[in-house]
């Protein structure tokens, strides 16, 4: 699946070689399945859960096994040598480290193909990041403003994305999917700033000796990309130990290496030929089963995805579901009596806390957002308002994992650390039914449109590129290119499709150039409209797609042949009249910017899109309920 998003704009056309660019679009970001939900909101309710329990054991009878259990010492010795931490520590400083590598393998997808690679798009949520960042800090210190508590600006900085991505489905506010991929992207570069605070404001001294280790630690893990794909992921385990050791020795927090192995992992889209040659070996193991044709074809299909995704799949559940929740029932457990209350309540730490979470991220994010659009430096998404940004905003003062994280490594004394804790779990608190009153009043005084769900412009059997009967009961409109590795004329499941329906089925092939991934899509589809007022587009959009490797010019005059078009014809076409087949594909093009798509193939199913796979066997049982 091709996922990117287009940045369009009217543009001038020159001669066929030119070569023109869309940014991309997200897609871990814009993933809405049902299947992602559930995990998130299992992932919130797990986190809710541990630190419910952790606040009652702290203030239960057994109040001190927890105590001794946080303070209990485990360790292990070779030789002369012995290496121990507190469970405390074992969770904040070695397991955390997971929690860490999962946000640097996220920030690395969304800075390479995902929703931070859209300047337009992406400078609202970021802006919006950074103002959330800076804004709340300043807050925290009108209160603070000298002394020790004033080190502790830090734990108002972050917002928890777990938590925020939970309260957003316990709220439903109407069509979050726009809401939920800003929030997400904006989390990232919450979590990039973060950590950045950690890494120079929240490391004890720094050694020398073990830094230059570090450093040749990270050059050698920026190396393993070029070793055999069977030995790269021991090396960055290992690499990877050893550098959280060096950092550990170092005095810089340990957790960062978690960030740093996973900066350095690469990440790609599909690629078509890796996907074909895990189908081939497939096809091999079916046709003749044993054990070397399917360690193949599952090597195969795992080198296909990038091992950054790899990662996030195998290693996320367990941060989601085991290591945060562990976090939240050590770091959770603070004192709630009278006593600690009263001496909260009083404490300029505990409100400084509540007012840069609560206020500081609404006013920063907000204020931003209203900025950025007003100056037109940047633009949300369809369907997107500020009054919606302010419900997220609102949210977005849910400050938990990193907020606690940070309250054990910037106040060393107990007392201060509890009035810390309250003050970040009563922001929470705030926070959420802050957000919840924003989304209910807004969504009932302005109801926001649900975007891009039901296709913009009816099929014009005069206009757009048909086959089957105009009057079919079903119609299939698909927003591809020809570059696009994984649409259906490219797989072939189009054509499973029309013999399975014959003349009861109307397919229409609209345009979606995604240039940013797929640099000669525009020409292909250019050249295809040349050849359209020949009569010849579906014979062309043929060749283009056999030949989706080869989509030079050079190459696209011969396909012009194949296809059976006059080739003085087709050049003056393409050259002289290339205004009126370029405009032909823009205005596919922005019929699909109007709706939002993000990908290719993007598919409508007798109007309405299609979400969930578009296989031929998903495409023949959802055309099957539509005639049913």
């Amino acid at each position: 699946m091709s996922s990117r998003r287009t940045n369009r704009r009217r543009r001038s056309v020159t001669e066929p070689t030119a070569q023109r660019g869309f940014p991309l679009l997200p897609s871990r970001l814009s993933r809405g399945s049902k299947a992602t939900k559930t995990t998130d909101n299992t992932a919130a309710a797990l986190l809710l859960a541990a630190t419910v329990v952790a606040i009652l054991w702290a203030n239960s009878p057994w109040a001190q096994s927890y105590s001794t259990l946080l303070d209990t010492h485990l360790g292990f010795s070779f030789g002369a040598h012995h290496f121990e931490m507190t469970v405390k520590h074992l969770v904040n400083d070695a397991l955390m480290t997971f929690f860490f590598f999962i946000v640097g393998l996220e920030v690395t997808r969304e800075f390479t193909i995902g929703e931070l690679t859209d300047r337009s798009r992406a400078a609202v949520p970021v802006v919006a990041a950074a103002a959330g960042l800076a804004i709340p800090a300043v807050v925290f210190l009108l209160f603070n403003p000298s002394g020790e508590d004033a080190h502790a600006w830090g734990v108002v900085i972050s917002t928890d994305t777990a938590f925020l991505v939970g309260a957003l489905a316990i709220i439903k506010p109407k069509f979050p999917a726009r809401l939920r991929i800003f929030l997400l992207t904006l989390a990232v570069v919450d979590d990039v700033g973060a950590l950045f605070a950690i890494a120079v404001f929240y490391s004890d001294s720094v050694q020398i000796g073990p830094l230059v280790v570090s450093v040749a630690l990270i050059v050698a893990l920026a190396l393993v990309r070029y070793l055999p794909p069977g030995v790269r992921g021991p090396a960055y385990a290992v690499l990877g130990v050893a550098l959280w050791i060096a950092l550990y020795m170092a005095g810089i927090h340990p957790t960062l290496a978690g960030v740093a192995v996973a900066l350095l992992i690469p990440v790609f889209t599909p690629e078509r030929r890796p996907v074909e040659r895990a189908v081939d070996q497939i096809r091999a193991f079916r046709q003749s089963p044993n054990s070397e044709y399917a360690r193949a074809a599952s090597r195969s299909l795992r080198e296909s995805i990038s091992i950054n995704e790899r990662l996030q799949t195998t290693v996320g559940p367990t941060v989601a579901f085991v290591i945060l929740p562990l976090f939240a029932l050590v770091n959770a457990g603070v004192r709630l009596d009278e006593q600690s209350l009263a001496t909260a309540l009083r404490s300029p730490l505990t409100w400084g806390i509540v007012a840069g979470l609560v206020i500081g991220k609404f006013v920063g994010i907000t204020g931003a957002t209203w900025f950025m659009r007003k100056t037109g430096f940047g633009v949300l998404a369809p369907g997107l308002t500020l009054r919606r940004i302010a419900g997220g905003a609102a949210l977005s003062g849910i400050g938990f994992t990193i907020s606690l994280f940070i309250v054990d490594i910037a106040i060393s004394e107990p007392g201060r650390q509890d009035q810390a804790r309250i003050g970040v779990l009563a922001a929470s608190i705030i926070a959420f039914a802050l957000g919840w009153a924003i989304f209910r009043i807004t969504d009932w005084l302005s109801p926001p449109e649900q975007v891009g769900m039901t296709l913009l412009r009816p099929v014009d059997p005069e206009r757009d590129h048909v086959r089957g009967p105009h009057d079919a009961p079903l119609t299939l409109v698909e927003y591809g290119d020809f570059e696009c590795p994984f649409c259906s004329r490219a797989t072939g499941a189009i054509d499973e499709v029309r013999a399975h329906f014959g003349d009861e089925l109307r397919y229409v092939w609209r345009h979606f150039p995604l240039e940013r991934a797929h640099p000669r899509a525009f020409n292909a589809a250019r050249a295809s409209e040349a050849a359209a007022l020949q009569g010849r587009f579906f014979e062309m959009a043929h060749e283009l797609f056999e030949h989706q490797d080869d989509l030079e010019w050079s190459d696209i005059y011969r396909y012009a042949v194949a296809a059976g078009c006059d080739i003085e014809q087709f050049d003056l076409d393409v050259r002289v009249h290339s205004t009126k087949v370029a405009l032909r594909v823009q205005d596919d093009a922005d019929d699909a910017e109007a709706m939002d798509l993000n990908a290719t193939p993007t598919l409508f199913v007798n109007g309405k899109r299609l979400k969930g796979p578009w296989d031929a066997a998903n495409l023949i049982r959802v055309l099957e309920e539509k005639r049913r």
